[in-house]
């Protein structure tokens, strides 16, 4: 598990995993407090907050984003989440850099995260 202070210390982002399959890996993740424009969130108006990845491994192979999906935690005290990249990592890498970009209105926000590849199921 990772965590980071992001969005100007407003958030924190915990990072929960990382998996993979022969297409696309998938890093799941939440942000406490919710973002501002999750649907039951305090701030429901706010404007919105996009989310994308860029990825390069060890190896030097790059990957461009392949969509995700987000909402509000249960409890209502987080939002929680998935973001995936494509293609699918080769078995020769061991770790990924993955920068998560958060796009607030005219403001973007990168964050570099290195995490290490699970071994090929």
């Amino acid at each position: 598990m990772l965590r980071i202070s992001v969005l100007s210390g407003r958030h924190e982002l915990t990072v929960h995993s990382l998996s993979r399959s022969a297409e696309s890996f998938t890093v799941s993740y939440s942000v406490a407090p919710p973002l501002p424009d999750e649907p039951g969130s305090v701030s429901p108006s706010a404007s919105p907050v996009f989310m994308w990845l860029e990825a390069v491994d060890d190896l030097g192979n790059h990957y461009s984003d392949f969509g995700g999906a987000r909402g509000l935690s249960p409890d209502g005290r987080r939002t929680v989440g998935s973001i995936a990249g494509q293609p699918g990592l080769p078995s020769g890498a061991v770790s990924l850099t993955v920068r998560l970009m958060f796009g607030v209105g005219s403001d973007n926000f990168g964050y570099d995260l290195v995490l290490p590849v699970p071994a090929a199921g």
